[in-house]
């Protein structure tokens, strides 16, 4: 193994340690279940969807976890088709602070850009979430 093949081998580990704190800060253990479910058949992808996602974009200093969670709430609804990580994503969001009303005003927003649909399956998605949780003394 050459210098810089152990070199490159210390950062991954650097930044499969740095993505795996972040996602079970953000996530909890529903982060942590995505990633084994895909370890029998894409182990490469499960460490990838750590490492960079979560070691290298979520780990930046630019913006805090609350922003971060917010903007992925938003982008994941405008995108319509993605109703499973908007789910993991709703539930990280509120793990970080943000409040239910907040989530839902951050997916009404999306009517405007993305449509009444994709809005409506974002809210959809939001109530299964806010059903799934604890009573937190928040109107859902």
């Amino acid at each position: 193994m050459t210098n810089a093949h152990a070199s490159q081998n210390g950062k991954d580990n650097l930044r499969y340690e740095r993505g795996l704190a972040k996602l079970q800060q953000i996530d909890g253990e529903g982060g942590i279940k995505v990633v084994e479910s895909l370890a029998s058949i894409a182990p490469d992808f499960a460490r990838l969807l750590i490492e960079f996602p979560f070691g290298d974009i979520y780990s930046r200093p630019g913006l805090d976890l609350r922003s971060r969670e917010i903007a992925v709430v938003a982008a994941l609804t405008a995108m319509g088709n993605a109703a499973p990580q908007l789910k993991v994503h709703i539930q990280g969001a509120l793990n970080v602070g943000v409040t239910r009303a907040e989530v839902v005003e951050v997916i009404m927003q999306m009517a405007v850009y993305a449509g009444f649909p994709a809005a409506l399956n974002g809210l959809t998605a939001a109530r299964e979430v806010f059903a799934a949780e604890a009573p937190v003394g928040e109107p859902a």
